[in-house]
């Protein structure tokens, strides 16, 4: 039992009181061998602390996404807030590709900040479309922008930020077509 158990076991305080040392010297002499194995003093008064007990651990609260999520589709942004014309694009993808925006959860990386990937893995997602810089430890996945990356029965594509991407034609064409692909768009 450790001192901590003890305690709650023995109330009062505990003494130690030495022998008398000139016997102590004539027992040294007759049973050297032991006495090497035992110390030679111990403290006179030992002091049992009050246990603290441990201090728990605080979970920080699951990650709450926007959105209903049903389908476990999951908008990672660099944005604080999307602005009208780029939610607006984010919509019509979405819906381009067989969706709504009730299957999808959106998290901006202000909302991901400090968090684990293990709080990111928590909320079960099926595809992770990552938009932009997001100070996360998602950014070390070995994906590369508008590649598919499969991690465990998780879908990944990591691509620029939806603010650029709406601003930019080539980059707009560079995303649909990497979409089709995720989402098994059959090119008509």
């Amino acid at each position: 039992m450790s001192i901590q158990e003890l305690q709650h076991i023995i109330t009062e305080e505990l003494f130690f009181f030495e022998k008398d040392p000139k016997k102590e010297v004539e027992k040294e002499a007759v049973n050297a061998s032991t006495v090497s194995e035992k110390p030679r003093s111990l403290p006179k008064t030992v002091h049992i602390e009050a246990a603290t007990p441990p201090k728990e651990e605080i979970k920080p609260e699951p990650l709450s996404v926007r959105g209903n999520f049903e389908k476990g589709i999951l908008v990672l942004h660099e944005e604080p807030e999307l602005k009208p014309e780029v939610m607006d694009m984010l919509v019509k993808m979405i819906n381009a590709v067989g969706h709504s925006m009730n299957e999808v959860g959106l998290l901006s990386s202000k909302e991901l900040e400090g968090r684990t990937l293990a709080d990111l893995y928590d909320l079960n997602a099926h595809i992770v479309l990552k938009f932009g810089r997001l100070k996360h430890p998602i950014n070390a996945l070995p994906a590369s922008d508008y590649q598919i990356h499969m991690e465990k029965e998780t879908e990944y594509l990591f691509a620029d930020a939806l603010t650029t991407i709406s601003e930019d034609k080539v980059l707009k064409g560079k995303l649909w077509n990497t979409l089709k692909i995720l989402f098994n768009i059959a090119k008509k």
